[in-house]
């Protein structure tokens, strides 16, 4: 009895299935509404932006002050801090044992010249009386080594003067270049020994550098630069102070240094500045911006109409669509729909971002209502409303 009703009853479900799937769907059945959402159109314009990296001051030329002979310090010639002039002095040490060697070297020079005005005239006499055979052979050989070794004593005591005339020009100690000196290490009095007490220091000021290190792979793209000069050079390489100021003067590419630090895999780059009115010190920390190579006329959009997803990046453009009418299907009516595009991102510029690729110009880009957009989604243009307060945004 169970059994003959299961299947009569099997037939007649499977009809009335059938039946339903034919009947058509309900015209006044409502549509999903569009998700509400605020559009920003994507511009051209002159984007200007800077790759930042820590750099710091240094002076072109900077000397530490050695004395190259001992003693004492018997004068000090200069104001600490000052700018001081190529060839001033600075330094005097004691110049009495100097002077002293010096006299000496001139005296001992003269008593060789002297000797040897001797010997040339000994020389020149025996010579003669040899052509007369009137002398002995010997006496001529001596004369003409005495009057060897009287030239050569004479040479050994001019060297010997210069030599004296440099330690004593060594108890000056000069200014080797024109900078800016700094605090005195030694007062008078004090005892210097050669080659080891550092006096002070001097650097140069005008112009001046900023040393900073990129990595490797950028060593081409820096000594394109260098070769063939900034594109703009007086905007390619600015100074950011720690202040957060912006050092006025444009600099330009200097040097790339030799080789990569293999341990690092970077390598030094310095920046000539002008620095007329002394705002940069050496040691003088700082950012050096360079200007980006995507720096120009390119496509901008607000950052906030970018979605991240997985690592890639995305906008939602507004797109004109059509759609049937919920109320009458077969009238088709115009509608907006939002595309989602594949973009790459350039430089962030405040609140605005760089489009390197995937939009173009004049294209609508959603800005606000991402939340619940999906790709090809129904949009609206509208303020989008708040989430009603403790309820989680999607």
């Amino acid at each position: 009895m169970n059994k003959r009703y299961v299947f009569t009853l099997g037939p007649a479900a499977m009809l009335m299935w059938a039946t339903a799937c034919k009947q058509p769907a309900n015209p006044n059945a409502a549509a999903v509404p569009p998700t509400p959402v605020n559009l920003a159109t994507a511009t051209k314009a002159n984007a200007v932006f800077y790759d930042q990296y820590p750099g710091t001051v240094v002076a072109l030329n900077s000397v530490q002050l050695r004395a190259q002979v001992g003693g004492f310090i018997t004068g000090i010639f200069f104001k600490e801090g000052d700018v001081v002039t190529k060839g001033q002095s600075l330094y005097e040490i004691d110049r009495r044992k100097y002077e002293a060697a010096y006299l000496q070297a001139k005296a001992n020079q003269a008593n060789a010249e002297a000797s040897l005005v001797r010997a040339q005239k000994d020389a020149d006499r025996y010579n003669q009386l040899l052509k007369q055979d009137a002398v002995a052979r010997q006496l001529v050989d001596n004369a003409n080594a005495t009057l060897a070794s009287s030239q050569s004593q004479v040479e050994a005591a001019k060297a010997a003067v210069f030599s004296a005339k440099t330690d004593l020009d060594y108890s000056i100690i000069r200014a080797p270049f024109t900078g800016r000196i700094g605090i005195s290490q030694v007062k008078l009095g004090a005892q210097v020994t050669p080659g080891t007490t550092i006096l002070n220091t001097i650097s140069s000021e005008d112009p001046i550098a900023v040393d900073f290190v990129v990595d490797e792979n950028s060593v081409g793209r820096f000594e394109q630069m260098k070769s063939k000069g900034a594109v703009n050079p007086d905007s390619a390489f600015r100074v950011k102070l720690s202040d957060n100021t912006t050092y006025p003067q444009p600099g330009k590419i200097l040097v790339v240094d030799r080789g990569v630090d293999n341990q690092s895999g970077t390598i030094k780059v310095r920046i000539e500045f002008p620095n007329p009115k002394k705002q940069l010190v050496d040691g003088m920390s700082c950012t050096l911006q360079v200007l980006n190579n995507q720096s120009g006329e390119q496509i901008i959009i607000p950052y906030k109409a970018v979605v991240e997803q997985l690592g890639e990046y995305f906008v939602y453009v507004a797109s004109d669509s059509t759609m049937k009418s919920p109320r009458d299907t077969t009238k088709i009516i115009p509608d907006t729909i939002a595309k989602q595009y594949k973009v790459k991102l350039g430089q962030q510029t405040g609140t605005n971002v760089v489009i390197l690729s995937g939009i173009k110009e004049g294209d609508k880009v959603v800005t606000d209502g991402l939340q619940r957009l999906r790709d090809k989604g129904r949009i609206a243009v509208g303020k989008p409303k708040k989430p009603a307060q403790g309820q989680l945004k999607q």
